[in-house]
């Protein structure tokens, strides 16, 4: 579809979810160009192996997956029906199935459709007309609960609503299919978890469900079901959204990393920084996971595909009873042969290719996943947690942190051998570099991009990554690598323990930024015509069922 500069003038109606059928959307570029970023991908794995009643349950859960994906789009958009009655290019249609509306996820939020403007920073968790002076003189206590809503009375004032009173309906639909799903499911943890997430769902209550989750330990089957990540709402970051993802525990691959956790208190202890900011001692009730994703909808399907799970993300449970980390093994794997391999073709210097390597990928996303459980959950005065201070900048801060202390940890590990007798630290190097360019696409304005521009940022600053001018190639200096990301975990870790808001505030402002010749780099990559993201072909039909 060529450009085209029709100018639509849009009624309030029509953006307030009421139909103004005269009006077609069109593209503000190209569509099928846009598209064309995204590579499909079969979800599927062996489920041979999966007893008859464990594949009885998989429709169920499906089912319940797509009531996710319908009240997802309700947070991120609001009517879809409408939406899509207004859009006839079927490229744009699929462009906007993967961005769950209008804005390019992989592009700062920026609109694809002629007239529809700025994503708004509260998504549908608030009124568009909202000051944020009206939400402070707000006196209800649940304002600021992850599973709440604001929202305008007859009166036009604003007032709380629970999940479970504003997405009643599908919810009760839910928790009946969880239900029906638990009768059948025989690994007894798995039952307890579908039994008590089915209540969450009619009770926004999820503590009891997110610690039955983490009892599950060697089940075939595995669900990730409900309001769960905070990256949709970019006003204050409070409300959680929804999502639901089926998986299928790989035993061979989960069985060779598990020890790691026992590992968890020695690598606490390793952290560069004060006793102060690591004195907080991990859990080795965590657990790891290796699964294939078989079917993923609602948050997690969004443009930007997820590789691995830190959950749950309530600091109580996580104190009670750690996490568990699940890593998306074809996922990862796809990711990695489509888009990986051909961007270090592309931006790194032919003699450091050999070093960009799947299981390189695998080690630096398991601990970063591990990582996520690392250093402080709440401030270094006891008074608050980490996420109240911080606020907005919780997440960014909190990926950040992730990122560059999980190459903390492959350092620690490779010391010891833990990782493997033929384990190289310079695969992790490289291949991570390789990483950063792959996040980087999914644009600089998110939460992930923001993470990753300040690690780009702070490695070029300290030549752990230098550009060469000819070639237009990077290649890392090992040593200096090494010593950035000791001195950027430091930081990260003292900004969490500290807890200032200001601080946070300023580093962000000042690294999370896209310098010139990077914006060069990535149109290259647009050029060459790398993908950006895959998208997921999924249903019973991918598992032959």
């Amino acid at each position: 579809m060529k450009n085209r500069l029709l100018l639509i003038t849009l009624s309030l109606s029509l953006l307030m979810g009421c139909s103004t059928s005269k009006v077609e959307y069109v593209c503000s570029t190209d569509a099928t160009k846009l598209a064309g970023e995204y590579i499909p991908v079969k979800l599927t794995t062996d489920v041979s192996h999966l007893s008859k009643n464990q594949q009885k349950i998989l429709p169920l859960l499906f089912e319940v997956s797509d009531i996710m994906d319908n009240i997802y789009w309700k947070q991120a958009w609001g009517n879809k029906e409408v939406l899509f009655e207004h859009i006839k290019d079927n490229n744009l249609r699929k462009l906007t199935t993967i961005n769950y509306g209008p804005w390019n996820r992989l592009d700062g939020d920026n609109s694809f459709i002629v007239g529809i403007g700025n994503k708004s920073l509260g998504a549908e968790f608030y009124p568009k007309d909202m000051t944020k002076d009206e939400f402070d003189q707000l006196k209800d206590p649940n304002k600021t609960s992850h599973y709440t809503i604001i929202k305008r009375d007859s009166m036009n004032n604003l007032k709380v609503v629970p999940y479970h009173l504003a997405y009643k309906s599908e919810l009760d639909k839910a928790s009946s299919l969880l239900k029906q799903a638990a009768t059948l499911a025989e690994n007894p943890p798995f039952k307890a978890y579908l039994e008590s997430i089915a209540q969450s769902l009619v009770d926004d209550n999820y503590y009891k469900s997110d610690m039955a989750w983490m009892d599950i330990k060697d089940s075939k089957l595995n669900f990730v079901v409900g309001p769960i990540e905070r990256y949709e709402d970019q006003l204050y970051g409070y409300k959680n959204s929804f999502e639901a993802i089926v998986l299928v525990r790989d035993d061979s691959w989960s069985n060779k990393i598990d020890h790691i956790i026992q590992l968890l208190p020695q690598l606490q202890k390793a952290l560069p920084v004060d006793e102060t900011y690591k004195s907080e001692v991990p859990s080795l009730n965590s657990h790891l996971d290796v699964c294939d994703v078989v079917y993923c909808k609602g948050d997690g399907n969004g443009a930007g595909k997820t590789i691995a799970l830190n959950l749950p993300n309530n600091p109580k449970v996580q104190q009670a009873k750690g996490s568990r980390r699940i890593y998306l093994k074809n996922c990862m794997k796809a990711k990695f042969d489509k888009i990986m391999v051909p961007i270090s073709k592309e931006l790194i210097v032919r003699e450091q290719q050999q070093y960009v390597t799947f299981d390189a990928f695998f080690d630096n996303t398991l601990l970063l996943e591990i990582a996520h459980g690392l250093g402080m959950n709440h401030t270094v005065d006891g008074k608050h947690t980490v996420m109240e201070q911080l606020k907005e900048h919780y997440s960014v801060i909190e990926l950040g942190k992730a990122d560059i202390v999980g190459l903390f940890l492959i350092n620690e590990l490779d010391k010891v051998k833990a990782l493997g007798e033929n384990h190289d630290i310079k695969d992790n190097y490289v291949t991570i570099m390789a990483g950063i360019f792959r996040a980087l696409r999914f644009g600089g304005a998110n939460t992930h991009g923001k993470a990753n521009m300040i690690r780009f940022n702070y490695f070029c600053k300290y030549g752990a990554f230098e550009k060469d001018m000819v070639t237009g190639k990077y290649h890392v200096d090992f040593d200096k690598m090494h010593d950035a990301m000791v001195n950027l975990s430091k930081i990260y870790l003292k900004l969490q323990g500290d807890g200032n808001y200001d601080k946070a505030s300023a580093f962000i402002y000042d690294l999370a930024v896209i310098p010139a010749d990077l914006e060069a780099d990535l149109v290259k990559l647009e050029t060459a015509g790398i993908p950006r993201d895959i998208v997921f072909e999924q249903g019973l039909d991918q598992l032959d069922l």
